[in-house]
C-alpha cells in the first residue's frame, strides 16, 4: 500500500509547514467508490516509555464484522502537542496498514480531519497518505464553536471555525455526549456524518473504532509483560 506524502518532521516548525502544504490536497468530494469494507485506526502509547502500538480493524461495512487487523510496534520520536498528532501517530499506523491482507474503502480515526486550526488533522494526514476516503471522528472538540445540539440520535449541528463550518457535532446515543465530525479526504460532510451513524448501532463510538482501541490496548499490555 504506498503512501504519497511525508509523515515525519523534525520540528514543530517543520510540522507546520507540512500541514500547511499538505491541507492543499485534501479533497472534500462525493464518495466515489462502493464501500464494502471499512476500518477504524488507532494508536495506544506505553506512558512510561517512548514506544507504542498503532492498529488498524477492518470490517464489513454492511455487518461490522472483522475481516482483517493489524498492529505494528514502534518508538516515538515526535513529542504529544495539540494540533500535530499525525506526527506522532502516522508512524505506527502507516506500518500496521501495509500489514493488511484486505484494503479498507473508508477508514475512520479517532482524531480530527478538517476541524484543525490548519485544517489538517489525523484523519486528513491518514486519509492524504493512504489515498483513501477518511473521516475523523473525534470525542472531544479541538476547534471550533456550535450550539449544543438536541438529545436524540442523530441530531447534529454545524461545527465553525472563523465563520466555516468545519464539522458537525452529532449525537450518536440518546442522551450521550456527541462526537466531532469532520472530513479527512475524499468525502463530504453529510456522508461522514452518515458512515458515522450507520457505524454506530449501539454504542457512541463507532464499531471499527472501538474495535481498533481494543486491538491496541491487547497487544501494548501483552507486549509490556
Amino acid at each position: 500500500m504506498p503512501f504519497v506524502c511525508p509523515i515525519h518532521a523534525s520540528s514543530l516548525q517543520e510540522a507546520k509547514k507540512l500541514q500547511e502544504g499538505l491541507r492543499l490536497r485534501v479533497q472534500a468530494i462525493s464518495l466515489t467508490t462502493e464501500i464494502r469494507l471499512i476500518a477504524g485506526a488507532d494508536v495506544s502509547c506505553d506512558m512510561n516509555s517512548n514506544w507504542g502500538v498503532g492498529g488498524v480493524v477492518v470490517c464489513d461495512a454492511h455487518t461490522y464484522k472483522i475481516v482483517d487487523q493489524a498492529s505494528f510496534r514502534g518508538s516515538i520520536s515526535f513529542p504529544y502537542v495539540p494540533g500535530y498528532l499525525s506526527f506522532r501517530e502516522l508512524p505506527l499506523l502507516l506500518p500496521a496498514f501495509e500489514r493488511l491482507s484486505r484494503k479498507p474503502d473508508l477508514v475512520l480515526c479517532d482524531a480530527q480531519g478538517i476541524a484543525h486550526p490548519r485544517r489538517f488533522g489525523l484523519a486528513c494526514h491518514l486519509g492524504v497518505a493512504l489515498d483513501c476516503p477518511s473521516i475523523g471522528c473525534a470525542k472531544s472538540r479541538l476547534v471550533g464553536e456550535y450550539v449544543e445540539p438536541p438529545s436524540d440520535r442523530g441530531a447534529r449541528v454545524p461545527l465553525a471555525l472563523e465563520s466555516e463550518v468545519v464539522g458537525a457535532v452529532v449525537r450518536t446515543r440518546t442522551g450521550v455526549a456527541p462526537l466531532y465530525i469532520s472530513i479527512g479526504h475524499k468525502i463530504t460532510l453529510d456522508e461522514a456524518v452518515d458512515w458515522v451513524l450507520r457505524a454506530t448501532p449501539r454504542y457512541r463510538v463507532p464499531e471499527p473504532i472501538r474495535w481498533a482501541h481494543k486491538l491496541v490496548n491487547q497487544v501494548r499490555v501483552k507486549q509490556s509483560d
